[in-house]
C-alpha cells in the first residue's frame, strides 16, 4: 500500500517563480546606477538583495557540508596531458533535415580536392567579417582579428595540404575563441574596455589543442562584459545581433561565438559557460552548445572570473562539429588540477542516434515554465523522442529556487572578487548593467557564500537521486526565445532582471552541479526565432547527450538565418 503522507506532489515541491522586476534602461538606468553606488545605495541594497531570494536563502537552514567545487573523482589522478583518441573522432558529418551549413568536413574536403585553398578561404572569411561590420545594424561577432596571423595560419595550411600532410579533420577549418580565453597574439579583455592591455603570451590548454589540430583560429568573439549577463549587449565593443533577426538579441555570455556559427563564418568556435553562457546563446541561435562536465576541459587560460562554475565548450552548427570540437579539447591537463579528476575522455557511441530504450527524465512544472512556443516545441520533440522508442520518465527536483540563489551568490561573489583588484580604478569603466550586478554581490557575505555551496551539496544529491531512474534529464533550453533589442538600451545597455532569470532559468543548476549538459535545436517560434532544448547528464557522460542531440538533429529541420554567408 502506497504512503500517501510521504508521497512527494511533483507540483507542490516546484517553488521557481517568475521575477517581475522594471526594465531599466537611459537616463534612468544611469541615475539608477548612480543613487546605487553613493551613501544612499545602502538604503537600496536590502531590498534588491530580497527581490533576489537572498534574503530567503539566510532565512533558511541546510545540513549539508559545503562542496565548493564540484567534482566527481573517478579514481587515480591523472598525471599528463590525455584527450579522446583520435581513432574515435569523427571523421565526417552526420547532419540531418537541414539547411546546410558548412561543417568542418565540407572545408577539409574542398581543401583535399583543391576546389578552394586554405589561404582562399582566409581571405573571402575576412572579407565576409568586414561586411557583416558594415552591416546595418552590423553583426558585432569579433572583438579583434588578426588579417596577418589569419593568412599566416592560413598559408601554413595549405602547406600541409600541398605536401599531403594535413594534420586532420581541422586542419584548415575555420574556429573562433570568445574573448574571455587566452590566444597568441591577441589581448584578453573578457570584454571590457580596460583590461587585455598587453596580448596574451601562452595559449589557453583548449586553443592549444586546437592549433595543434590545425584549425584556422580566425580571432577573438565579443561577449557580455565580464561574462555577468546573458543578452550579448557590450556598450564597448557593440550589440552582436542574432543572425537568425538582426533586431533581437543573441543571448550571452558567449555571444560572438554563437553568432559567428550561425553566420556561416565558422562551423565551431569556443564559448565559455558560467551560468549558461554556451547554451543560451546555441539555443537563441539555433546551434548546439555543449557543457561539459566540471573538469572535463582544461580551464588553463580562461580569465579567472568564476572558479567554481566555469565550463569552456564548444558551439557548432551540427553535432558532427560539436563533437570534433569536444574530442579535440577534452581531457586531462596538469596545468588545471581540477581536470585531473577525470576518467580518460571518450567518443564512443557518440553517433548512435538509435535512442530506443533512453530513460528520459522530465520534471514537468520545471519543464513547462516557459512560453507557449517553447514549450509546445520542446514537448513535440519529446513526443518524437518517444515515438523513436525513448522512455520518457517523470522525475522530481526539490530546491531549485535555492539552487538558483546559491548559484547567483556563488557566480556573481567570484566575480566581484576577480573584479576587486581593478574596482578602485575601474569600475566605473563598466557597462552599466555589470556596474549593478558587481555592487549587489560585493553585498553578499560569507555566510552567504557558505551557504551556497552547502545549497550545492543538497541540489547534487538530488540530481544523484533522479539519475537513479533516468539516464538524461530534458528541458526547454531556455524561457523564451530570442528578446527583442529596444532602442532605449543602446548603446549603454540597460538592466532588465525579468528576462534574464527568463533566460537562465534552466541552465544554471548544471553549472552549480557540475554536471554535462547539452543544447540543441528543437524548432522555432512562429516569427522564425530558433528554440532549444537543454539536456543534462551524468557525470562524464557527453557522450549519451550528443546521441540526444544527435536524434534530434535527425528529426528538426533547420532553416535559413538572415544573415548567412557561404565562404565556400
Amino acid at each position: 500500500m502506497t504512503n500517501k503522507k510521504n508521497e512527494m506532489n511533483p507540483t507542490d515541491a516546484y517553488d521557481l517563480n517568475s521575477v517581475r522586476m522594471p526594465d531599466l534602461s537611459g537616463t534612468v538606468l544611469e541615475l539608477f546606477v548612480a543613487v546605487l553606488e553613493s551613501p544612499l545605495g545602502s538604503l537600496l541594497i536590502p531590498g534588491l538583495l530580497k527581490n533576489a531570494g537572498v534574503v530567503k536563502l539566510r532565512k533558511q537552514h541546510f545540513d549539508e557540508a559545503p562542496t565548493n567545487f564540484p567534482l566527481y573523482f573517478t579514481g587515480t589522478l591523472a598525471t599528463e596531458t590525455s584527450a579522446v583518441s583520435v581513432t574515435e573522432w569523427p571523421v565526417t558529418s552526420k547532419t540531418g533535415l537541414e539547411f546546410k551549413f558548412a561543417s568542418a568536413w565540407d572545408f577539409t574536403e574542398a581543401y583535399q580536392t583543391k576546389t578552394i585553398s586554405p589561404e582562399q578561404v582566409a581571405e573571402k572569411l575576412l572579407a565576409a567579417i568586414e561586411n557583416s561590420d558594415q552591416s546595418n545594424p552590423p553583426l558585432r561577432a569579433f572583438i579583434n582579428i588578426n588579417r596577418d596571423e589569419v593568412l599566416k595560419q592560413a598559408r601554413e595550411s595549405a602547406t600541409r595540404y600541398k605536401k599531403g600532410k594535413a594534420l586532420g579533420p581541422l586542419d584548415g577549418v575555420p574556429v573562433a575563441v570568445k574573448d574571455e580565453v587566452d590566444m597568441i597574439p591577441y589581448p584578453t579583455t573578457v570584454g571590457t574596455a580596460f583590461l587585455g592591455q598587453s596580448p596574451a603570451i601562452e595559449d589557453a590548454t583548449a586553443v592549444a589543442r586546437l592549433r595543434s589540430a590545425g584549425a584556422l583560429l580566425i580571432g577573438k568573439t565579443n561577449m557580455h562584459e565580464i561574462g555577468i549577463g546573458v543578452t550579448g549587449l557590450n556598450p564597448h565593443y557593440g550589440t552582436v545581433r542574432n543572425p537568425y533577426n538582426p533586431a533581437h538579441y543573441t543571448g550571452g555570455s558567449s555571444s560572438g561565438s554563437a553568432a559567428a556559427v550561425a553566420a556561416g563564418l565558422c562551423p565551431i568556435a569556443l564559448g565559455a559557460d558560467g551560468g549558461g553562457s554556451v547554451r543560451i546563446p546555441a539555443a537563441l541561435c539555433g546551434m548546439v552548445g555543449l557543457k561539459a562536465t566540471y573538469g572535463r576541459i582544461s580551464e588553463f587560460g580562461a580569465a579567472p572570473l568564476d572558479w567554481s562554475v566555469a565550463h569552456i565548450g564548444p558551439i557548432a552548427a551540427n553535432v558532427s562539429d560539436l563533437a570534433l570540437g569536444y574530442a579535440t579539447i577534452a581531457g586531462p591537463d596538469p596545468k588545471d588540477p581540477n581536470s585531473l579528476h577525470q576518467p580518460v575522455p571518450t567518443l564512443n557511441g557518440w553517433d548512435n542516434s538509435n535512442i530506443k530504450g533512453l530513460k528520459i527524465g522530465v520534471y514537468w512544472p520545471w519543464f513547462r515554465h516557459a512560453s507557449r512556443e517553447i514549450v509546445a516545441a520542446c514537448q513535440n520533440l519529446l513526443e518524437q523522442f518517444k515515438g523513436s522508442g525513448a522512455q520518457i520518465n517523470e522525475v522530481v527536483i526539490p530546491d531549485l529556487e535555492a539552487g538558483r540563489v546559491a548559484h547567483l551568490i556563488s557566480i556573481a561573489g567570484e566575480m566581484a572578487q576577480a573584479m576587486e583588484q581593478y574596482h578602485d580604478e575601474h569600475h566605473k569603466e563598466h557597462g552599466l548593467d555589470v556596474r549593478i550586478n558587481l555592487t549587489l554581490a560585493r553585498a553578499f557575505t560569507l555566510l552567504d557564500y557558505v551557504k551556497a555551496q552547502r545549497v550545492r551539496t543538497r541540489m547534487i544529491n538530488h540530481f544523484k537521486n533522479a539519475f537513479e531512474k533516468v539516464d538524461v534529464i530534458v528541458t526547454p533550453s531556455t524561457g523564451l526565445a530570442a528578446p527583442f533589442i529596444p532602442n532605449t538600451a543602446l548603446p549603454n545597455g540597460d538592466s532588465d532582471l525579468s528576462t534574464l532569470t527568463e533566460l537562465m532559468r534552466f541552465t544554471t543548476p548544471a553549472n552549480l552541479t557540475g554536471l554535462p549538459a547539452i543544447s540543441f535545436p528543437a524548432g522555432y517560434t512562429d516569427s522564425g526565432l530558433p528554440i532549444g532544448m537543454q539536456a543534462i547528464g551524468r557525470p562524464w557522460d557527453e557522450v549519451t547527450l550528443m546521441r540526444l542531440a544527435l536524434a534530434a538533429e535527425r528529426l528538426i529541420e533547420k532553416k535559413a538565418p538572415f544573415v548567412h554567408f557561404n565562404i565556400l
